[in-house]
């Protein structure tokens, strides 16, 4: 077993920064008596395929250095190992919107987050899994923070076609707006648990962690240990009505409009006539129909 840390780093994280910021990371982990090698992943999925091998090669301790797609891959990596129960998550944020590490509270200054990682607190979260289609077929993936339908998966999908140089939350809400200006809302069947309805809305959420979208307070009660997801469920809004309501959601204040409702439950399905996307923790995955199911105390991580 190697008792030493196996580092992930994405250097296209955060705008194409990380690799400018890694070797100074890299001094940092030094100066802490961590003992550590570590792998640049290469491209989109890179990091599962990595993850996945260390952890099946005996590390018990992967750090993830880049943002929420990174921690993604890496969690997804461990998950996918034949103990995963074996094997922590620490994570050194550099990314551009860190849902995740808000959701727990992990430093976005990489020189606090480096000094905890030689001893790190261990906490264990609930993590999801989404099982959709690509191209007619089922596929599996976990996540660990947010996934959805509607239009925040339109938003997604518009802001991975950005240049890469633009940070921060400004790729959501450039990505949003190019959204909004086609999007319709869609008819939705969806089962929450055994209670099934079809309605027709914007956007619905399935939140493991507060928040997504570069610091939305998605859903303000969500806790990563509850062995609930929270189910924010955005109701057929206008155009107006979104703009006039935006403010709200960065603020975490809009579950008290009427058409906004929240659900907890472990288990969720969606379909529709129509062709719509999956987001999980800000990646596009694929197609409908999708089903999202709970799986609690799964991961650890070492923050």
């Amino acid at each position: 077993m190697k008792l030493h840390a196996k580092i992930i780093v994405n250097p296209a994280a955060g705008a194409n920064s990380t690799h400018r910021k890694w070797p100074s990371i890299q001094s940092l982990l030094r100066k802490t008596g961590l003992s550590f090698d570590f792998q640049f992943t290469e491209g989109k999925g890179h990091g599962i395929e990595l993850a996945k091998a260390a952890a099946s090669d005996g590390y018990r301790y992967l750090v993830a250095v880049g943002g929420d797609g990174t921690i993604h891959e890496v969690a997804n990596g461990i998950m996918l190992a034949a103990e995963p129960q074996n094997t922590s998550l620490g994570i050194i944020c550099t990314g551009t919107g860190s849902d995740f590490s808000r959701a727990i509270g992990i430093p976005h200054d990489y020189t606090q987050a480096c000094s905890s990682l030689k001893t790190p607190r261990k906490i264990v979260i609930d993590i999801g899994l989404v099982e959709f289609h690509i191209k007619g077929q089922l596929c599996r993936r976990y996540f660990i923070n947010s996934a959805g339908v509607g239009f925040d998966a339109e938003t997604v999908a518009s802001v991975e076609k950005l240049p890469k140089f633009i940070g921060g939350t400004l790729p959501y809400l450039t990505g949003l707006f190019y959204s909004f200006i086609g999007y319709r809302n869609k008819l939705f069947t969806f089962k929450i648990g055994e209670k099934q309805e079809q309605k027709r809305i914007l956007s619905l959420v399935v939140a493991n962690g507060g928040y997504f979208g570069g610091g939305m307070h998605i859903a303000p009660g969500a806790k990563l240990d509850d062995s609930l997801f929270d189910v924010v469920i955005m109701g057929n809004f206008g155009k107006l009505e979104i703009l006039k309501n935006l403010p709200q959601v960065y603020k975490g204040t809009h579950l008290s409009h009427p058409k906004v409702r929240l659900e907890r439950n472990t288990r969720i399905s969606i379909e529709s006539k129509q062709k719509f996307r999956i987001q999980a923790d800000g990646e596009i995955l694929g197609e409908g129909p999708v089903s999202f199911s709970l799986i609690p105390q799964a991961l650890t991580l070492a923050i």
